[in-house]
Formats: structure tokens, sequence, C-alpha cells
């Protein structure tokens, strides 16, 4: 079984959101993206919104899947194709896109930059808890 956070988080790897922060943070292996659990997937900044919220993004995910499924003879790099992208696929990635972004702010990102800086910001907020100094003990 899943843990929820796992639940979640495989709800935003599709996103424009996640390819921003796997960019960023994960780097690059010649010219493949470097992707591992430790540094990717586990650091990946969760907007601050009700569990009920996060459940909405299942039926876009799942819409990518499907229309990804939906061209069985097309490689991951024919689907991803910029130029040949199939229409359907490039909308559910769209509306994928739109409904996790609202998650994080009401506005709409304009480009990959503004979406880490966001997310870095997030970031930043879950190390406070980590980096704070311990309360001396009085004696």
């Amino acid at each position: 079984m899943e843990t929820t956070r796992q639940a979640e988080v495989d709800s935003y790897c599709s996103s424009a959101m996640h390819m921003a922060w796997v960019g960023i943070i994960g780097g690059r292996l010649e010219s493949r993206f470097q992707y591992s659990i430790g540094v990717i997937y586990n650091t990946f900044p969760l907007p601050p919104v009700p569990k009920n919220r996060l459940q909405r993004l299942a039926p876009y995910a799942n819409a990518v899947l499907a229309a990804r499924a939906a061209h069985p003879d097309a490689t991951l790099a024919d689907l991803y194709d910029p130029d040949l992208m199939p229409a359907d696929l490039r909308k559910a990635h769209h509306a994928l896109d739109r409904t996790v972004e609202r998650l994080y702010r009401r506005t709409a990102f304009t480009a990959d930059r503004e979406r880490v800086e966001h997310l870095l910001g997030l970031y930043e907020k879950m190390l406070v808890p980590l980096t704070a100094k311990p309360k001396r003990r009085r004696r």
C-alpha cells in the first residue's frame, strides 16, 4: 500500500512543477535528466493545502495516463516530441499543470524559473525545523 506522501507526489510527477524541480535540482547526465528518490522525490515541496484538495489531482493524472494509452504504438520519445505530441496528451498535461499550479498559488506561473523560485521558497520553509538550534536546558 502506498503511503500518503507517495500518492501525493505521484500525482505531481507528470506536472510542469515537478519537471521544473527535476531540471534544476537533479541536473542532467548527458542529455537525460538525473532522477533519484533521495534528491528529487523526497525533497519535492508539496503545497500547503488540505488532503482533500490534493485528491482532486487523480482524475487529471489518470487523463494523462489514458492519453498515453490511447497511442499504444508510440514510444515515450514519440509521445513527448514537441512537434509530434498528440493533441489529447498535450491537452491532458495542460489541464494537469493548471490544476497543480492552482494548488501552489492562485495566479498562473509564466515560466519554469518562476516555478523553481516558488518551489525553492517552500523548500526553505521545509528546512526550518531541521536547522533550528535546540534550546539549551537550564540547570
